[in-house]
């Protein structure tokens, strides 16, 4: 289902129709620039605020199509993009070095949560992230909804059951408290709102999403639980390709001065705190 929806939004984008926001397609002779990117990057609204100063600054139409990493890198993989935001380090390293993309620049980071309902009926508030999905698995009595979809978010989830020592495939088919939603995150929070469920999340789409869900974050704390968000231009014919240098005026932006206080104040208003992080090219540690 996301495959086939997230396929349908990359024809139509690439075809210049009109998006969400209303506007129709422009000139053949405006430039424009196709970014894939991250689901909770989008769902948070932070590309809403990032793509009108970036066009405004360079006269270059932004195209963004928004799905799971997996999608996101596989779009970068078949050249219908020309950069991908993206928060997944290991594949995004594979990607690279597999000479599909040019350089992985870090530009924001936050974290991963572990939210279910307020009174915590599984008792996980005492554990870290590898002790609760160990006693979730060992239990079974209170539901997982996993995002099932390749994302990073997914990348992310079956780290933690690595690190917990546990074979991720022996766990998704160990009954029916383990759940694939199969979609984004936004859809994942309803999901485990609606069967009083746990699931994983990043901060951002969370704190987006808590006032339609009341899910609660449980589990915060734990270094697993770091989640860097990188830009990487694919890779060119040459540096002189124009997608290229288009890609770079959009790297350059992401980690410049002004865009970086603009992710690092964005959701402190309605949230009291930011949804992101900063680091300018930066490798974050925890």
């Amino acid at each position: 289902m996301l495959m086939c929806a997230s396929a349908c939004a990359l024809v139509v984008l690439l075809a210049g129709c009109a998006g969400d926001d209303g506007r129709v397609g422009v000139v053949a002779s405006q430039e424009r620039l196709r970014l894939s990117t991250t689901t909770s990057l989008y769902d948070t609204g932070l590309w809403n605020v990032l793509e009108d100063r970036y066009e405004q600054q360079h006269g270059i139409r932004l195209d963004i199509v928004y799905a799971g990493t997996g999608i996101a890198l596989e779009y970068g993989q078949r050249g219908d993009v020309d950069a991908l935001a993206v928060h997944d380090r290991a594949r995004e390293e594979q990607f690279i070095a597999q000479g599909y993309g040019v350089e992985r620049v870090p530009f924001a980071y936050n974290y991963f949560v572990i939210v279910g309902p307020e009174e915590d009926p599984a008792s996980l508030a005492s554990l870290g992230p590898e002790d609760a999905l160990r006693k979730l698995y060992e239990d079974q009595g209170i539901s997982f909804i996993s995002r099932g979809d390749d994302s990073g978010t997914h990348s992310k989830e079956k780290a933690i059951w690595e690190a917990a020592g546990l074979d991720y495939d022996t766990v998704r088919n160990s009954g029916a408290w383990y759940i694939e939603r199969g979609g984004g995150m936004g859809p994942t929070l309803l999901m485990a709102a609606e069967k009083e469920a746990y699931t994983l999340s990043d901060i951002g789409t969370f704190l987006s999403f808590q006032g339609d869900t009341g899910l609660v974050p449980i589990v915060e704390r734990g270094s697993i639980m770091l989640n860097v968000y990188s830009i990487i231009a694919v890779s060119p014919d040459s540096t002189s390709d124009a997608r290229y240098q288009r890609a770079r005026t959009l790297i350059d932006f992401m980690v410049s001065e002004e865009t970086q206080r603009i992710i690092g104040e964005y959701g402190r208003g309605d949230f009291g705190r930011p949804l992101f992080i900063p680091c300018a090219g930066n490798e974050p540690t925890v």
